[in-house]
């Protein structure tokens, strides 16, 4: 996990067919995450986004 991975947690990950999602966002705080998850939320209709906290493994 990089610097920047550990710096900022809360993901926005887009469901794709394979088994890994793609990272579209990375953020420190979670108000922020959700503010933008909704955004993507309105303007992509056929995109499935989950917010997740990646902690260190």
């Amino acid at each position: 996990m990089t610097y920047f991975e550990q710096l900022h947690p809360w993901c926005i990950i887009r469901n794709s067919p394979s088994k890994d999602g793609i990272v579209v966002a990375r953020f420190r705080r979670h108000n922020d995450a959700t503010a933008y998850l909704q955004v993507l939320q309105r303007q992509v209709d056929s995109g499935k986004f989950v917010l997740r906290f990646n902690s260190q493994a």
